[in-house]
């Protein structure tokens, strides 16, 4: 991971010897330099031995094997790019990538619904590579502990950056809920289009998939009702 770090974390030496920023790719540390060409960072030939370099090779010879013109200069430098585009994209598998949760006591003995709703996501199918993107719905009912609410849309992002399918990204956030929380409930909708169904094989634009889990007092009726009234009665995802 040095490449990334030191994409991440570098600062280039003007010549009075000042430090100036370097753009950095998915969560920008520091300043923004507007006198660096991201671009050229993108093209860049990436460190011998690192993820990005592997990648970068691999890719390469997928390009070769399309029969591709590689003396195309919108093609010359794409694995490079290919390549740093997924370390952002995949960036849920990193070590240490999980949310650091800090939980707060429920003094209040809150016992109702909390929900967060509409946390738009990205992702990459797991079967063909293609992307898959929506939103969000999630809810749980606090047992002994509660937690901020941005850590639940940030539990979304984390495992949708990965090669991932919709099913199982949806029992991924309601397990890490009841793990971390053991609240009394917890439910996850996800609404999603995907590529890999509009681009090829049926080719039906705008369709939408749906998924859900639920566990504890969400398994009511009643209760699984309650939040399912709350989700937006139209998307924009469409």
């Amino acid at each position: 991971m040095r490449e990334q770090e030191r994409i991440l974390g570098a600062e280039e030496e003007e010549e009075d010897g000042e430090p100036r920023p370097v753009r950095s790719y998915g969560i920008a540390r520091g300043g923004v330099s507007h006198e660096i060409d991201l671009d050229e960072l993108e093209n860049e030939p990436a460190r011998p031995g690192t993820r990005v370099a592997r990648v970068a090779a691999a890719f390469r010879g997928v390009l070769e094997a399309l029969d591709l013109d590689l003396d195309d200069p919108n093609l010359t430098t794409t694995h490079f790019r290919v390549a740093r585009a997924y370390e952002e994209l995949f960036a849920g598998l990193r070590e240490g990538a999980e949310p650091v949760w800090k939980s707060f006591p429920n003094t209040e003995r809150y016992s109702q619904m909390v929900s967060v709703l509409d946390v738009r996501f990205f992702s990459l199918c797991a079967h063909h590579f293609l992307p898959f993107f929506g939103s969000a719905h999630v809810a749980y009912i606090p047992g002994d502990q509660i937690v901020g609410l941005s850590k639940l849309a940030r539990l979304v992002d984390f495992y949708a950056r990965r090669p991932q399918i919709q099913e199982r990204m949806t029992e991924q956030i309601v397990a890490c809920l009841k793990k971390r929380l053991a609240p009394r409930g917890a439910m996850v909708v996800l609404q999603a289009r995907h590529f890999c169904m509009e681009m090829r094989g049926v080719s039906k634009p705008g369709v939408l998939t749906t998924t859900s889990a639920l566990s504890g007092l969400f398994e009511e009726d009643r209760v699984r009702q309650e939040f399912l009234s709350l989700l937006p009665s139209r998307t924009s995802l469409g």
